[in-house]
């Protein structure tokens, strides 16, 4: 009887041995594989957490210049660009470039034609996302000649929430102009995807990288960009961007507006 049991003791510890080990298998997965730190695994909520935490600081330019997504935390990134909350982020953003645009801070329009607004283009008026889906979402190094591929088919979708504002901004009198890190050999799908999906009436062509500045940084070249378009008289009131790289440098606008992006940083 002792012995019977014990046995039924045994066969409960072992259930509950099992039962626990599945929970802590489940609960401290990642992605699928088991993964060791310090012969600690590291769990699901601590993998999201610490990748949510990675895209934060690359959105307020603690993380620069990387190269790739890290690895563990390419799920995480392809879920965010491809999720309602990008969307909703995004809106958000716009949200306080239209309470600048309607606040006392801005803007008085002198009338004169000199009144200006920059954008940027690549996720900013249209979306590398349909190319980024089939390269690893920033998992893999970029290359540049596949990603000029992608752009010469004219392809890239509008970002909607980004067209509403820009047919706002020109609305109210001001000149815009767009200034890309895309090549001048690029000038003309550039210029067709925009009218495409729907912008149009901007104050010059898409402002793009000549031969003479392809070597020189982009935070550069675009704060150049910006240099030559005041010293031509114009008053940069408003600057949409997803890349620091846009605003940064000298001749600087009165308000800047960063988009997010986690893909790459340039």
């Amino acid at each position: 009887m002792c012995l019977i049991l014990q046995m039924g003791k045994l066969i409960r510890f072992l259930l509950l041995i099992s039962s626990l080990f599945i929970v802590v298998a489940a609960d401290w997965s990642i992605l699928n594989q088991r993964k060791k730190k310090n012969n600690v695994a590291v769990g699901t909520d601590v993998l999201k957490r610490y990748c949510e935490s990675w895209r934060i600081n690359v959105e307020i330019n603690n993380i620069r210049g990387f190269d790739v997504v890290p690895q563990e935390c390419v799920r995480h990134i392809r879920k965010y660009m491809t999720s309602s909350q990008y969307k909703a982020d995004s809106e958000r953003a716009l949200e306080e470039v239209t309470l600048y645009l309607t606040s006392s801070c801005c803007c008085t329009l002198e009338g004169d034609g000199k009144d200006a607004w920059i954008f940027d283009v690549d996720d900013t008026l249209i979306s590398t996302i349909p190319y980024f889906k089939k390269h690893d979402f920033g998992g893999e190094k970029l290359n540049a000649t596949s990603l000029e591929i992608w752009m010469k088919e004219s392809s890239a979708p509008a970002l909607g929430h980004t067209l509403k504002l820009f047919q706002d901004i020109k609305d109210r009198g001001f000149k815009i102009f767009l200034i890309s890190s895309r090549r001048e050999t690029l000038r003309s799908p550039s210029v067709d995807n925009l009218i495409k999906v729907g912008y149009h009436g901007w104050t010059s062509l898409v402002v793009l990288r000549g031969l003479e500045d392809e070597l020189m940084e982009v935070q550069k070249y675009k704060s150049e960009a910006r240099h030559r378009l005041i010293d031509e008289g114009y008053r940069i009131w408003g600057i949409i961007g997803d890349q620091w790289s846009s605003f940064e440098g000298l001749s600087v606008a009165k308000r800047t507006f960063k988009l997010p992006n986690s893909m790459y940083y340039i």
